[in-house]
């Protein structure tokens, strides 16, 4: 076995007896092995609640994400669209649809009352072979001008009553054949 540890001297024999090593000292350790266990658990959990918080962050990051780049997709195709029915060829199409002829040469009123220039109604040219027929031509024949400015007892006629019947008729089937703008994903 081991040998008896040898007794101590002098200073050190002295101070083995004002310190004594039995009791006390693990009495005294167990308060401070519990701080530090209390504050590893305290950091380890607050770790886990930052991390949660970051995770659910990035999930909410990478669904605006998307949800932009869906917008953003839309907004493209819609611009698109617009771009599309705002040429000029496009514009003038619709506006032939809708039974409007190009207007007649303009007049100017000067702000004394008089009339600058000659004005001149505006007439339908004659009709030019199109590739697909319009909605008009498909309905029967074409309208005669003269008829819709006057009734049946030949005076004019307010020119929005005859030619509005005409246009809500004209635009019906053009506006069931022009399919609604759609969104791509929903």
């Amino acid at each position: 076995m081991s040998k008896p540890a040898a007794p101590l001297k002098g200073r050190a024999a002295r101070l083995a007896r004002l310190m004594p090593s039995t009791g006390p000292s693990t009495a005294a350790r167990t308060p401070f092995v519990l701080l530090v266990v209390l504050l590893l658990g305290g950091g380890l959990i607050t770790l886990l609640l930052l991390n949660s918080a970051l995770n659910e962050g990035s999930f909410r990051l990478s669904e605006l994400k998307r949800d932009t780049t869906e917008l953003t997709d839309e907004q493209q195709a819609l611009q698109r669209d617009v771009d599309s029915r705002s040429q000029p060829d496009a514009l003038e199409r619709r506006a032939r649809e809708l039974g409007m002829v190009p207007g007649g040469s303009p007049a100017f009123l000067d702000p004394d009352g008089t009339v600058r220039g000659n004005p001149t109604e505006a007439t339908a040219p004659p009709p030019s072979p199109s590739p697909t027929p319009s909605p008009r031509a498909s309905a029967g024949a074409a309208p005669d001008p003269d008829a819709t400015a006057t009734g049946a007892s030949g005076s004019a006629t307010p020119s929005g009553s005859a030619s509005a019947a005409e246009s809500d008729s004209a635009t019906a089937p053009a506006a069931e054949s022009t399919p609604p703008p759609t969104s791509p994903g929903r």
